[in-house]
């Protein structure tokens, strides 16, 4: 479904950009207006097949995916359409990865100097050096 038809579905104007909690509230308005329990019988029909609709409409529009608004808008500012939502992680492990490796590198050859100078200095009187 597009979220022009959602909106209009849900009494939105066409144009208009309602918040999260504006939709909420349209969708609970209009689930309670035509719920199926809450018709007569010989309308359960036609009120399952508008509550169904109504449903879809708004599992469109709770998410923000909204078909031919940020997408299309970027793409004719600047050209080229970017990723939302994706970014590239292997950017963002690298630095980290690149400090853990110095810290423990440097940690490792602090620990061989201390240990070669402790040797030189007094191996007889520390048990554990060989």
């Amino acid at each position: 479904m597009r979220s022009s038809d959602a909106m209009e579905l849900l009494g939105f104007p066409p144009y208009s950009r309602p918040s999260p909690s504006e939709v909420k509230a349209a969708y609970r308005r209009m689930v309670m207006e035509s719920h199926p329990d809450r018709v007569p019988t010989h309308l359960k029909s036609q009120a399952e097949s508008k509550f169904k609709e109504i449903s879809e409409a708004y599992s469109c529009l709770k998410d923000g995916r909204r078909s031919g608004s940020r997408m299309e808008v970027h793409v004719m500012r600047s050209g080229v359409p970017t990723g939302h939502g994706r970014s590239n992680k292997a950017l963002v492990k690298a630095p980290f990865l690149l400090i853990m490796f110095a810290a423990v590198s440097f940690g490792a050859f602090s620990a061989s100097r201390a240990y070669q100078r402790q040797k030189e200095l007094c191996s007889s009187q520390n048990p554990f050096l060989p």
